[in-house]
């Protein structure tokens, strides 16, 4: 007996194909939801946790931010304490200075060579004087830079002729000069001991 089929059975087959398909997308569709739903929490998740983490740092910079201006009062404290430190030792040690000043001089000055003023402001120290010839000048101004620890860097300043009048008939020439010498703090003097007692120390030794 033959059968035959009268139901339109290739409409029914694409019909299941579309219904397969439909469920098909609309299960892809459900899972990227659900993918896309999981991405964006996670993200969202990261970008709280990197927001606390900026709102931690920039506590912790403003805290150091503080500290720093802490330390750098402190230090200009610190400062200004060992300049004021340094400035009381510096006058207590210069009481002594025009004592040293009036012994090198004395020490220094060659002979026909006389002072006529004296007058010192901070470490600088003007003289004016007169000499028999300008050799003792130049004999004062190599005594006062190589043989005296107070005193350093003279400079003249001015050198004239000019004469005196030891009797009303005996009139002498001689050369009236003005310099400049820097007199040495007492710190200064140490330093430049210690200075020249320890290149002995260091030098090699000579066969």
């Amino acid at each position: 007996m033959i059968l035959i089929n009268l139901l339109p059975h290739r409409e029914a087959a694409r019909k299941r194909r579309r219904e397969t398909f439909n469920a098909t997308l609309a299960l892809s569709a459900v899972f990227g939801a659900l993918l896309i739903g999981v991405g964006f929490l996670w993200y969202e998740n990261q970008i709280s946790d990197q927001q606390e983490r900026n709102a931690f740092l920039t506590k912790e910079v403003a805290v150091l931010d503080g500290q720093i201006k802490e330390i750098a009062n402190i230090e200009a404290e610190i400062k200004a304490l060992t300049e004021r430190q340094k400035a009381v030792e510096d006058l207590q040690a210069d009481r002594n200075l025009p004592v040293y000043l009036l012994n090198e001089l004395v020490k220094q000055l060659p002979d026909g060579t006389y002072i006529t003023s004296l007058k010192q402001e901070g470490q600088s120290v003007a003289i004016q004087g007169v000499a028999q010839s300008n050799e003792r000048i130049s004999e004062l101004l190599r005594n006062l830079a190589n043989n005296s620890p107070w005193l350093s860097r003279p400079e003249l300043t001015e050198i004239v002729a000019g004469s005196v009048a030891l009797t009303p008939r005996d009139q002498r020439r001689v050369a009236k000069f003005n310099l400049r010498v820097r007199l040495m703090r007492s710190s200064e003097v140490q330093k430049a001991a210690d200075a020249s007692d320890a290149v002995p120390a260091s030098a090699p030794a000579r066969p």
